[in-house]
């Protein structure tokens, strides 16, 4: 993808060429080093990442890992964007989500740097009738608005172009997306819903309404059930498949069909896979209008949404910054609209606080740091390049599969999907206990004397279909057992933290345990002696060296004072009376929960 200047000028020309051979031996000198005797392809292979469906992320990238041609921006298949300016212009589309008839709170987002609305309408969300009321001094030709309104779509669209038909919004003026979505619904809720009001809606939009959009294809019910990229891709592309042949059927052609849809995707704090997902989504539907006799009609519009199951309760802080990645990525990926999710989501009723926020991540990156101004800036990254053409062909095949057995619908009923879902989620849950991958403030670094957030209960979201995950949930059942604790004795359970030797010899692992247990909700007790501490049970932290030395006389010490239990901090190994181990990939969850049921804290 490296072009050379014209005047052919190679910055590299100066230094000799080296082989990948003789990196993967440098490589091998540093691993052998660490006590891994690894050789050749096998050495770059130890520094790899496993990610979800199949896909590895190598440790190097060269000109030789070849990926298909992306093309240019606003043309076919579409990775590089789906528009030739791509979001140069302005910067992406801010768009809020509003739950509740908050009329003031949504005029303070569009008066204060938010360009469209998203309103959760009906079940879970605004009457419909209260539809007028909240949009009562918002200029409907300049900000578009969304609705999410499941069963109540058509009534609810019905509304909204009422509502433009009184304030004189001409037609041509309208913008938006009236937001039916039968299929995700029926994933949402299990509730069937028939496919004919959201067909009727698309044929009006197409013929007296160019600025809207009728239907939305939402991946976030596949995602927010603990589904991969792979499989959120996959959906995506059956369920608008599904759409456009409804369509079809009712008499659009496939240029009309298309333009009546849009996606919806999640971005998580894993910046690379968002960017690559949403270069990927694009290819895939270009390849899905191609075979429909419509190459151009294939750029997809992308609404991107930051993860709700990345959001924490505990430390909720910390959202912000998952949330400024995962927008950073949308916007570096491509996407037309993204919405922020405030940081306390997960909590409750945003506060005002945290709604200016959220609006402010993508303010900050499009102003002040200039993202929208270069079009796809991770094209041309051999690595974003390979993992893109990777995901594309994981999402094509679960696509694939399945249309195998019937489409969208029919994988959603005979419940294929959803154990496909969890079978993804139940690995990736294994991670999380084993902290493979951390949680900051939750399963890493952990504050048990943080003053909670509390925000006003929210609407309860739909429900019945696919669950909702979060990454947090197994710590946060952990935590609540702790508090419940803490509120009925007054006190948290402890455990004792016996530190051997200088600080240089236990630092680390004191270190180590102290985070583990507090993310059980466990409060380490370091001062004093095991008797004071008011534990039952003890941790020895110290080297290996000095463990050979201590720790045996330091365990009968620590149980004929009391202690019930003696952990030992580091790998498993032959010392006397020690009763378990916890280490750097133990199954934290398992420890903490059997922990907390052996000091008597009830689940």
């Amino acid at each position: 993808m490296t072009v050379l200047p014209d005047d052919g000028l190679e910055l590299a020309g100066e230094f000799p060429d080296v082989p990948h051979e003789q990196w993967q031996r440098l490589v091998a000198g540093v691993l052998r080093k660490s006590g891994k005797d690894v050789e050749g392809a096998a050495a770059e292979e130890a520094l790899s990442t496993a990610l979800e469906d199949g896909l590895r992320t190598r440790p190097l990238y060269t000109a030789h890992d070849s990926a298909p041609e992306p093309g240019l921006p606003g043309f076919a298949p579409f990775v590089r964007g789906g528009r030739a300016e791509g979001n140069t212009v302005g910067g992406w589309d801010v768009r809020q989500r509003h739950t509740v008839a908050d009329r003031d709170a949504v005029l303070g987002d569009l008066e204060n740097g938010v360009t469209s609305l998203w309103l959760t309408v009906g079940d879970g969300g605004i009457a419909v009738p209260d539809l007028g009321r909240v949009l009562d001094g918002v200029y409907l030709d300049l900000a578009p608005v969304v609705l999410d309104a499941g069963r109540d779509a058509d009534p609810a669209a019905r509304e909204l172009l009422r509502v433009y038909e009184e304030r004189g919004v001409s037609r041509d003026a309208a913008r938006g997306n009236l937001g039916a979505d039968p299929l995700g619904h029926e994933a949402r809720t299990g509730e069937r819903c028939d496919t004919a009001p959201a067909v009727e809606l698309a044929r009006l939009c197409a013929g007296e309404y160019p600025g809207l959009r009728a239907l939305t294809v939402d991946a976030l019910p596949y995602h927010e059930a603990g589904g991969s990229a792979a499989q959120e891709l996959g959906c995506s592309l059956a369920t608008g498949v599904a759409y456009l042949r409804e369509l079809a059927g009712a008499g659009l052609d496939v240029d009309q069909a298309c333009a009546q849809l849009e996606f919806r995707y999640a971005a998580t704090a894993d910046q690379f896979l968002t960017i690559a997902k949403l270069r990927a989504a694009r290819r895939l539907w270009a390849r899905v209008a191609e075979v429909c006799g419509a190459p151009r009609a294939g750029a997809q519009l992308q609404h991107v949404v930051t993860s709700p199951v990345m959001m924490t309760r505990r430390d909720p802080w910390v959202n912000m910054l998952r949330s400024t990645i995962a927008t950073l990525a949308a916007g570096a990926g491509g996407a037309d609209a993204v919405t922020v999710l405030p940081f306390d989501h997960a909590l409750g009723l945003p506060d005002a606080f945290a709604r200016r926020i959220a609006r402010n991540t993508s303010t900050i990156l499009i102003e002040e740091s200039h993202l929208a101004r270069v079009i796809d800036p991770a094209g041309g990254s051999w690595y974003v390049e390979r993992l893109t053409d990777e995901l594309a062909r994981a999402g094509w095949e679960f696509f694939q599969w399945i249309e195998r057995v019937g489409g969208q619908a029919a994988a959603l009923r005979s419940g294929h999907l959803g154990q496909d879902l969890a079978n993804t989620w139940e690995a990736r849950t294994g991670k999380l206990a084993k902290r493979r991958e951390p949680i900051t403030g939750v399963s890493e670094f952990p504050h048990l004397n943080e003053k909670p957030v509390v925000r006003e209960p929210a609407p309860a979201p739909r429900s019945g279909g696919l669950p909702r995950v979060r990454r947090d949930e197994a710590y946060e059942a952990l935590r609540a057992r702790s508090d419940a604790h803490l509120a009925a004795t007054g006190s948290r359970p402890r455990i004792f933290l016996a530190a051997l030797g200088p600080a240089a010899a236990h630092t680390a692992r004191l270190t180590f345990a102290s985070n583990l247990f507090q993310a059980g909700g466990i409060e380490p007790v370091t001062d004093g002696t095991f008797e004071e501490s008011g534990a039952t049970e003890a941790v020895l932290c110290s080297s290996d060296a000095l463990y050979a030395e201590q720790a045996e006389a330091a365990v009968r010490e620590l149980k004929a004072a009391g202690a019930r239990r003696v952990f030992l901090a580091g790998r498993p190994g032959e010392y006397p009376g020690v009763d378990a181990y916890v280490f750097a990939g133990c199954d934290a969850v398992a420890v903490l929960s059997a922990t907390l049921d052996r000091m008597g804290v009830v689940s």
